[in-house]
């Protein structure tokens, strides 16, 4: 995507001459397949491989409960350590950029995370799990800041609902992907090792590839200025910003966490964040819950990939629908599409979990209901979180914002999984080894489902109701944030 190439009238200065590498990738981001622009090609595969790393684990928690004995709340601590340490790295992602272009960023964290993915699966005992996952964490902590301030600079205001739409539909293929043959490959053994254990070294293997692809062929968009109105995409400039030295990145990143943490629809969002996040992450024990009820392997995949696949058309569907809404009503379409969406979660979340009977002959009801539970309640952050944030802070702040919202929403959600896993134990009885000595156990069944319900229907009307505030004061940020660009593009 993007337009004609235009070059700097100052471009050849010797100040700003472009070194080999940098010159190849911006002759590398001429190039187009199928009308895409290579880098954001090579941009949404990190995003695919992503997501495959994110949902290999819950995707095998029952296998990875067998092999080292750990109940609910044991695994439940391996997704709290993860997101936890991807709550406190965040910030890292905020204050790299402002050393290296963000493509050198998406590779140093990706190898970050192929690296512990690969750990996990050659890990004997659950305290080395627990470090990868850490190590793991961190990783993602990099990446998915960089990767949501890339798009919000690739689009537009009014089709950036478009952009982070798309980034999450084809991330949602890698979602998809990973958790269904992490869930297949489970049952089975390769050459003597648990497919399990193979799954997370395919993936680690993977992400190495993409990420040496990003750092040697995708151009970062804080070179691309120019403004194609057709089609709302930036296109390219050969333009280089110089790289700050330490004691200034430093001051530089100081003033801009100020300055993110001062904006009040920045405050709000977190705050419905932090809420809105414990569903998502309580989720992760779907494939275990239906795993428990007598489903298979492959019936597991099946469901799980079929929410999966209404959330990716459902994020799309919601950045596209909040871009239209947006344009009738600037100040509170985005707003209105996000409050739906996390109020949808109440009826579903109740629907799944207390009215569909627990047994292997509700498979279609189970299915029916996940899709279209993932086409409604998956909005959010694509129709109105990233978009607006991207509208309420400078544009070289935009970076930092999305990596301070991981850290804070992270930080709180990450309790969320050990919680569910604690309710089901503590309070509904569920026995984790009555649950490894047979193929499905309706007591324990119904203890998760309990301990999911509590961690779901309760969040998502908080999640809902604390987006009101943004009424009032999104409209203010956003004019106040398009004045600071205006005079800092006056002054460049």
């Amino acid at each position: 995507m993007g337009g004609r190439i235009l070059r700097s009238r100052h471009f050849h200065h010797s100040k700003f001459r472009p070194s080999r590498r940098t010159h190849h990738r911006m002759k590398m981001k001429t190039r187009k397949i199928f009308g895409i622009s290579l880098s954001l090609i090579l941009i949404n595969l990190a995003a695919i491989m992503e997501r495959a790393d994110e949902n290999l684990l819950p995707s095998v928690y029952k296998e990875v409960s067998e092999a080292f004995s750990a109940g609910p709340t044991d695994l439940g601590y391996l997704t709290f350590i993860l997101k936890l340490f991807q709550a406190l790295g965040s910030p890292l992602a905020g204050i790299l950029v402002l050393y290296y272009d963000r493509p050198t960023v998406l590779a140093i964290g990706t190898v970050c995370w192929a690296l512990s993915t690969a750990g996990v699966g050659a890990s004997q005992y659950f305290v080395q799990v627990a470090f990868w996952r850490a190590i793991n964490g961190i990783g993602l902590a990099i990446v998915i800041p960089a990767l949501q301030s890339f798009i919000a600079d690739s689009y537009l205001d009014g089709v950036r609902g478009r952009g982070f739409g798309l980034l999450s539909l084809v991330g949602s293929v890698g979602g998809i992907g990973g958790g269904a043959v992490a869930t297949v490959m489970a049952g089975q053994e390769f050459w003597g090792i648990p497919g399990w254990r193979c799954a997370f070294i395919m993936v680690a293997l993977l992400s190495s590839l993409i990420g040496l692809l990003v750092f040697l062929f995708v151009v970062d968009p804080k070179r691309t200025h120019t403004v194609t109105h057709e089609t709302g995409d930036i296109s390219e400039r050969n333009i280089l910003i110089p790289k700050p030295s330490s004691l200034s990145a430093w001051m530089d990143s100081w003033t801009a966490m100020k300055s993110v943490i001062k904006v009040q629809t920045f405050q709000v969002i977190v705050l419905q964040g932090v809420v809105g996040s414990v569903p998502w992450t309580a989720m992760v024990f779907f494939t275990m819950w239906f795993e428990l009820i007598g489903f298979d392997n492959n019936e597991s995949a099946t469901l799980i990939s079929l929410f999966a696949i209404g959330c990716a058309i459902g994020s799309l569907l919601g950045g596209l629908i909040a871009d239209h809404m947006s344009r009738l009503y600037p100040n509170s379409g985005r707003i209105m599409c996000a409050q739906f969406s996390a109020f949808m979660g109440i009826p579903f979340s109740w629907f799944l979990l207390m009215v569909i009977p627990q047994s292997v002959s509700s498979w279609y009801s189970f299915a029916t209901t996940l899709f279209l539970m993932g086409l409604t309640i998956s909005w959010c952050a694509n129709c109105a979180n990233n978009p607006m944030f991207a509208e309420v802070v400078p544009a070289k702040h935009r970076t930092m914002i999305y990596a301070f919202d991981r850290a804070f929403e992270g930080s709180f959600s990450s309790f969320a999984a050990p919680i569910v896993g604690m309710v089901a134990e503590k309070v509904y009885g569920y026995d984790s080894k009555s649950a490894n000595l047979v193929s499905g156990s309706a007591k324990e069944a119904f203890a998760l489902s309990r301990g999911l319900l509590s961690m779901m229907a309760v969040p998502f009307g908080l999640c809902s109701l604390f987006y009101t505030p943004l009424y009032r004061i999104f409209g203010r940020d956003r004019d106040s944030a398009r004045l600071v660009n205006s005079k800092e593009q006056e002054m460049t």
